[in-house]
């Protein structure tokens, strides 16, 4: 991991005039950990050494494998570590989830999502379980000190439900009303998240095509300016995903006066590193043929409120198809007839969207890049028999023939259909050239 750029103090890096902190990995072997507990002696001589972050496991990324690091491998480094007479904190003791948009994301190269589930193979997993992980981890620390006596916390009750089928309940343009009470802002350029105070989740973008489109046309926004997926429709129809640092143009069509509709994503903010600056929504006007797009309305869209207060609505009528793709809105009420335990919603078949229960958003899910193919849910955000629960979902491609989800009483975080995917068509910047020039759309 990279160490971010500081400032310097007579001529040492600031961070070498504070008290170090460690970091390693369970792959250092134990010679390596002496070379590093070594380094730290010669600027601290006297202090304890201490690793502020031993990792039991690893985070995951959209696209990519699941993470996991083997009970062997974490209790021998730890071993190794308690017979220096090191301090240790393990990170991640107890996995995690990250509910609604506050999932982080990372940049190796390119732009990398982290997934909804930070269960990191830890010690105790994201739904509070105790694992084999935990018991070595609690056998090898026995060794050195006395451990609490009595029994561990057994795992929490789990609980499985369905196959449930969601019911269509809109197009998510149907509701723009609801979804941005305030009206647009309106901008000769697109205007970014931060400018219009969005601080996550979506907004959209809307403008108007100036002339007939006959033959389908290159769309796309230069120099990586798609911060972080955009959804395009036109009229309602959905075309298609361009995505950030992906090569991707789409081919448009339509008629002058169309109406071009761009749904935004913000796909989590980068949190490490020196660069800070993750700016979110279109950071260039997009280009359609040799025309670049202006007089732009921003949509800041309120998604957690509709779900939350407005929720069964009288459908406002929509011309498009029953079952439109792009953004829509699916949901299901149920009971509970048995006991309530945490369990695990799994969505087989649907592509990428968000999913809230009672409300309350639990996270992205991506069933078609994986890893991750269920979401955790804590007992608590459902309610006990007698009353009904509603799952609210917002799929922004593509629905499955059968809209079915289930509830598992075991955790899916690994699909067995990802594999590990290099990306070989990413972008640093679109260029043009002088025989191409570009022109302002005008309104």
């Amino acid at each position: 991991m990279e160490r971010p750029q500081r400032h310097t103090v007579g001529g040492l890096p600031s961070w070498l005039l504070r008290k170090p902190e460690i970091h390693l990995r369970t792959s250092d072997p134990a010679d390596n950990m002496t070379k590093i507990f070594t380094l730290l002696r010669k600027y601290e001589p006297h202090g304890p050494l201490v690793n502020s972050e031993y990792y039991t496991g690893w985070l995951d990324y959209w696209g990519q494998n699941h993470s996991t690091r083997s009970v062997s491998a974490v209790t021998k480094g730890l071993e190794n570590m308690l017979k220096l007479g090191a301090s240790v904190n393990m990170y991640m003791f107890h996995g995690g989830t990250n509910f609604g948009y506050w999932n982080g994301a990372d940049k190796k190269g390119r732009f990398l999502s982290i997934t909804t589930s930070y269960d990191y193979d830890a010690p105790i997993s994201e739904a509070g379980d105790p694992t084999p992980k935990l018991f070595a981890l609690r056998d090898v620390i026995s060794k050195f000190q006395e451990v609490p006596l009595g029994p561990v916390p057994p795992p929490s009750p789990k609980m499985m439900l369905g196959p449930l089928t969601l019911h269509l309940v809109g197009h998510l343009l149907a509701f723009l009303d609801l979804l941005c009470p305030g009206g647009p802002i309106r901008s000769i350029l697109p205007m970014t998240f931060e400018a219009v105070k969005q601080d996550r989740g979506f907004m959209l973008y809307r403008t108007y095509m100036t002339h007939t489109i006959f033959e389908p046309t290159p769309f796309w926004v230069p120099n990586n300016g798609v911060h972080d997926r955009a959804y395009v429709m036109v009229d309602g129809v959905f075309q298609g995903v361009l995505e950030r640092n992906m090569r991707d143009k789409l081919l448009l069509t339509g008629k002058v006066g169309s109406k071009l509709d761009i749904l935004v994503e913000n796909m989590g903010r980068l949190s490490f590193g020196s660069n800070s600056s993750d700016f979110k929504g279109l950071l260039e006007p997009p280009i359609l043929g040799q025309t670049i797009l202006t007089q732009w309305m921003m949509f800041p869209l309120k998604i957690d409120n509709l779900v939350k207060w407005w929720f069964p609505l009288q459908l406002p009528k929509w011309p498009y198809p029953q079952a439109p793709s792009g953004p829509t809105f699916y949901s299901k009420t149920f009971p509970i007839l048995g006991s309530v335990g945490d369990t695990f919603l799994h969505l087989p078949r649907w592509t990428k969207g968000q999913i809230w229960i009672n409300g309350f958003n639990l996270g992205r899910y991506w069933t078609k890049q994986g890893p991750q193919q269920t979401l955790y849910v804590p007992r608590f955000l459902l309610f006990p028999r007698g009353a009904l629960n509603k799952i609210t979902l917002l799929e922004l491609e593509n629905v499955p023939p059968q809209p079915q989800v289930q509830f598992l009483d075991k955790p899916i975080l690994n699909s067995t259909s990802t594999l590990h995917r290099t990306h070989t068509n990413s972008l640093s910047a679109d260029t043009l050239s002088a025989s191409e020039p570009m022109e302002l759309s005008g309104h």
